[in-house]
């Protein structure tokens, strides 16, 4: 699947300098354009393998907007043509999809990135995704109540928004810093071969997935997630029947990017692998358990022929907003935009007392 990508925000401009860097290291020449956008130059400064554009420097002198997303917004609102004109050669005509890269918790990528979203929906024919970093539990209420009003836009301007959970994909125990590299450098990889798969093929697979198949997974629109899961092939391609559906199992039950999501609209099964490792009836097999688990007849599968001694599965879920994992997240959103609301009141009327005098 050829893609465009444009990462907004810090989160956003490191995750996208990832994929590209994914891409090209593996050789899958699925990114055909990448650019990062941020109102903080100091996070632009450290990207170095994609293109970089700063907004909002009238507004904050190249500084960020400090997790203000309405005043994210609002640079990228004032500075829409600008970004625009930046991508003139990255969206090229070989593009079948473009995705706005945004961490949702922040100020620049959460503010920034619906408003980018809903510009590329009036220029471009071809799809316009979102792909959304959920804070984690214990990234503070800001960043909660940022995260539940930008995915609420989101999931009105985009096609779809593939959504990861900060709190899937890090081992416990990290300290956050070593979490965020951990954390990028697997959603390059997992969303890197979904995007690559059906354009970089090494042999023939029976059935081998083209970027229609993922295209069709995220027309359900709302809420997408991806899991992943591997092991290691066996020589004995009737053993690999149950490795295909051992990680199969693992990609959707432990390995999404929402953990707990599996009830979804549509999905598609890849299983990445040697052409002869890969088993025809177990992918079948690991289908129709995708089929039952989901509660969705609109599942596809496939193969990803590719050099391996592993079995891989992806997992793509399309139309999961239905999950109990983004009803927790929308209910700790709006609790966190109460208490600061709560917080807002004026206090100084507390204080204001005629019997005492001020001190000036």
């Amino acid at each position: 699947m050829k893609v465009a990508l444009i990462g907004v925000g810090q989160a956003g401009g490191n995750v996208t300098e990832r994929l590209a860097r994914f891409d090209a290291d593996m050789g899958f020449e699925a990114v055909q354009g990448a650019l990062a956008v941020n109102s903080a130059e100091a996070d632009l400064e450290s990207l170095q393998f994609v293109e970089t554009q700063l907004i909002g420097a009238d507004r904050v002198n190249g500084h960020g907007v400090g997790a203000d997303n309405e005043l994210g917004t609002e640079v990228m609102q004032s500075d829409i043509q600008q970004v625009l004109d930046g991508l003139d050669g990255r969206v090229t005509s070989k593009a079948e999809a473009v995705f706005v890269v945004a961490g949702l918790g922040g100020g620049t990528g959460s503010g920034g990135a619906p408003v980018l979203v809903h510009h590329l929906q009036r220029i471009y024919d071809i799809p316009v995704y979102a792909l959304g970093i959920l804070p984690g539990r214990n990234e503070g209420a800001l960043y909660q109540a940022n995260a539940g009003r930008s995915l609420k836009t989101l999931l009105r301007e985009a096609d779809s928004t593939l959504l990861i959970d900060n709190d899937a994909w890090h081992e416990q125990g990290e300290s956050i810093e070593s979490a965020f590299e951990t954390i990028n450098e697997r959603i390059a990889k997992r969303v890197g071969l979904l995007f690559a798969a059906g354009e970089a093929v090494n042999g023939v697979g029976e059935s081998v997935v083209d970027s229609s198949e993922v295209i069709n997974t995220l027309r359900a629109g709302g809420v997408a997630a991806l899991g992943y899961a591997t092991e290691v092939a066996s020589e004995d391609s009737g053993e690999n029947i149950t490795n295909t559906m051992s990680v199969a199992r693992q990609a959707l039950l432990t390995g999404t990017s929402l953990p707990d999501a599996t009830t979804a609209d549509s999905a598609l099964l890849v299983i990445a692998g040697r052409s002869d490792a890969i088993p025809r009836k177990g992918v079948e097999r690991a289908r129709r358990w995708l089929e039952d688990e989901t509660g969705s007849m609109q599942v596809r599968g496939g193969d990803f022929p590719m050099d391996s001694d592993r079995l891989g599965a992806l997992v793509l879920l399309g139309g999961a907003e239905r999950s109990d994992r983004i009803e927790a997240f929308m209910e700790r959103a709006r609790e966190a935009k109460d208490a600061q609301e709560a917080e807002a009141t004026d206090h100084a009327e507390e204080f204001a007392d005629d019997r005492l005098e001020n001190l000036f």
